[in-house]
C-alpha cells in the first residue's frame, strides 16, 4: 500500500535510491542513459553525511515525496563499522536491523536492497552464481575481473562513451537477476555468505 505522499503524483511513478557511493551512482547514471524507455523517473541520491543514522533519516524523508524509494547499502561498511564500535554503543549491523524493522512495519513504499560485501557482488553474479564470502569490496572486484578483465572502479570505466558498465554488463542482466533472486536473503544471523538483493529495482524499474 502506497505511503501518504505530501506531493501528488502525476506522470512517470518516481523512485528515489538511496545510496552511499560514487560506484552505484555512476551505475544508476548509466541505466538511466541507456533505458530511456523505463516508464519510471529514478533519481539517484547521494545523502551528504554518509553515517548510517544520516542515511535513515534521508530516506524516511524522500519515502514522503516519492512513490518508491530503494536503499541500496553495502553490507562491508556496515560490518567494518560494527567492529570499530565502542563498548556501549549500538553496532550498526544492529542498527541496520532496527531501521530495516522499521521500515518494513510503517514505509511500506521503501525497499531495502542489500549487498554483501558491495555492488561489485552484483556485478559478480552476471557471469556466475556464487554465494562466496568476500571479505571486503576488493575481494569481489578481483573475482569479478576474472570476467571483466579490464574492469576498474573508476568514472571513466563506468560510463564510457558506447562502452559504459551497463552496456558491458546487459547481455547478462537476466542471469543475474536469476541468482539474485536465488540467493539467499540478508539475514542478520548469518553473515558468511554474498548477498545481492538488486533484483528488487530492476523489477520494479521493469528491466527483467
Amino acid at each position: 500500500m502506497r505511503n501518504k505522499r505530501q506531493i501528488p503524483f502525476k506522470g512517470k511513478p518516481k523512485f528515489a535510491i538511496v545510496i552511499d557511493g560514487e560506484t552505484e551512482f555512476w551505475y544508476l547514471q548509466m541505466i538511466k542513459r541507456n533505458e530511456r524507455q523505463i516508464k519510471v523517473d529514478i533519481k539517484p541520491e547521494i545523502p551528504q553525511k554518509k553515517k548510517l543514522s544520516d542515511q535513515y533519516s534521508k530516506v524516511i524523508e524522500l519515502s514522503k515525496s516519492y512513490d518508491k524509494v530503494y536503499w541500496v547499502i553495502d553490507l562491508d561498511v556496515i560490518l567494518s563499522e560494527s567492529l570499530l564500535v565502542k563498548k556501549g554503543n549500538t553496532k550498526a549491523i544492529d542498527a541496520l536491523t532496527q531501521y530495516k524493522g522499521v521500515i518494513e512495519n510503517k514505509h511500506k513504499n521503501v525497499i531495502v536492497v542489500i549487498n554483501q560485501p558491495c555492488l561489485e557482488f552484483w556485478f559478480l553474479i552476471h557471469f556466475e552464481l556464487t554465494a562466496q564470502q568476500f571479505s571486503n569490496c576488493d575481494e569481489a572486484g578481483k573475482k569479478l575481473k576474472k570476467h571483466l578483465i579490464d574492469y576498474a572502479k573508476t568514472e571513466k570505466y563506468f560510463t564510457k562513451q558506447n562502452n559504459d558498465i551497463y552496456i558491458k554488463l546487459k547481455p547478462f542482466l537476466k542471469t543475474a537477476i536469476a541468482n539474485s533472486k536465488s540467493l539467499p536473503a540478508f539475514d542478520k544471523e548469518n553473515l558468511n555468505k554474498g548477498v545481492s538483493e538488486m533484483f528488487k529495482l530492476f523489477e520494479d524499474i521493469g528491466l527483467n
